[in-house]
């Protein structure tokens, strides 16, 4: 009998998620629908942050801050300039109201980026109801954020030692009827997917990520906790005023019996978006009822002119949407431009678990377990 030759083929697969037009390659290594390895190619970005960093102040930066996670733009300037403020010993002259509304709009911010990489893993998948629901209600949070910083993705409102500006008048009361308003459409959503049959068989199961390869490969952030490990530097770490908030950190749960697969990812994010709606409606609250604005307020009263920092290297890291987002400096004598500003993006570690997830699965699933890993390119080519 004669014995069929096999032949494995390499292709170059997407763009197949709107994360990766154009700037993700993945090569696949495959044995007819299977796939035996997985080679990503990133570097076709070029964002740059770290040499514009050299050449320009501290305040300056925070713009280009925003265009790493531009999802998560908010939480991005929260690390950044919570690590100015350490070296400029600012930390504890911070007063509690800018604390509690930068706290108030990163989690705005940490449930639109949520939204996103919930409506946009639905698309992978062929759920176009729920790409349209995720944005319908992100479109909310999005119309919030212009009214109190004028932008609404790169916002530019978390400043050194302060904020643009304060909250306008009537903010507070627009986030606890966007919470009450957001309840029910997250229950909605959980009966769209979670136990959705078709969407249970695509991601049950599939691209199961062990604890400990996610450790040994730096993953953090929703894919780190899907496997089962509660680190969320909310809690782990605390900063600001998230010590005096009550909230929980999800972890999966193995809805197949397999803790750490895309199913788990998923959930994950679906359950941190309830948590993120509690953060912002005790935010609000003591904001109205115990630091209220008006008077001789003014959230730019310790923002200096001038950034000198003496400390000469410093290291900050703050719970971004998709994990631990650090910034190592190294300053200057006497100079306001720093020598290197360093970025630890979590999607860079994220993704380079991506070879290990892909090793003997089918195409399809190849699609389904990038979605579950929420990565934002523009982050990986800083």
């Amino acid at each position: 009998m004669e014995e069929w030759q096999v032949e494995e083929l390499t292709l170059n697969m997407g763009p197949q998620h709107p994360a990766t037009h154009g700037v993700l390659r993945l090569e696949l290594h495959t044995d007819g629908e299977l796939v035996k390895s997985v080679v990503p190619h990133i570097g076709y970005m070029h964002r740059c942050f770290e040499k514009h960093a050299e050449n320009l102040s501290y305040d300056q930066i925070i713009p280009f801050v925003d265009r790493l996670d531009y999802l998560g733009a908010l939480n991005s300037e929260y690390a950044y300039v919570m690590g100015v403020e350490k070296m400029l010993g600012l930390t504890e002259k911070i007063p509690p109201r800018i604390e509690l509304i930068r706290i108030l709009t990163a989690e705005l911010n940490r449930i639109a980026s949520h939204l996103l990489a919930i409506g946009t893993y639905g698309i992978d998948l062929g759920a176009v109801t729920a790409f349209l629901w995720c944005f319908r209600d992100r479109e909310h949070i999005l119309s919030m954020l212009e009214w109190v910083s004028g932008a609404r993705m790169l916002y530019n409102y978390f400043w050194v030692g302060g904020l643009y500006y304060d909250l306008p008048p009537g903010f507070t009361d627009r986030c606890r009827e966007f919470v009450q308003y957001f309840a029910p459409k997250i229950r909605e959503m959980e009966g769209l997917l979670s136990e959705n049959p078709i969407f249970v068989q695509r991601t049950a199961n599939v691209g199961v990520l062990p604890l400990a390869t996610a450790i040994n490969y730096g993953v953090t952030g929703p894919a780190l906790r899907a496997s089962g490990l509660r680190w969320d530097l909310r809690k782990a770490d605390a900063y600001g005023f998230y010590p005096q908030l009550d909230f929980e950190v999800p972890m999966g749960k193995g809805l197949m019996g397999t803790v750490g697969d895309c199913w788990d990812r998923y959930w994950v994010r679906m359950e941190e978006i309830k948590q993120s709606c509690r953060l912002v409606a005790q935010a609000a609250e003591l904001l109205d009822k115990k630091y209220p604005g008006g008077g001789d307020f003014d959230p730019r009263a310790l923002c200096p002119s001038k950034i000198r920092p003496e400390m000469p290297e410093y290291y900050v890291r703050a719970e971004n949407p998709r994990g631990e987002l650090g910034f190592f400096f190294v300053t200057q004598p006497k100079k306001d431009v720093p020598l290197r500003v360093k970025a630890r993006g979590p999607s860079f570690s994220n993704l380079s678990v991506l070879p290990e997830l892909c090793r003997d699965v089918p195409v399809a699933d190849v699609v389904a377990i990038v979605g579950s890993l929420d990565i934002v390119l523009c982050e990986i080519d800083r």
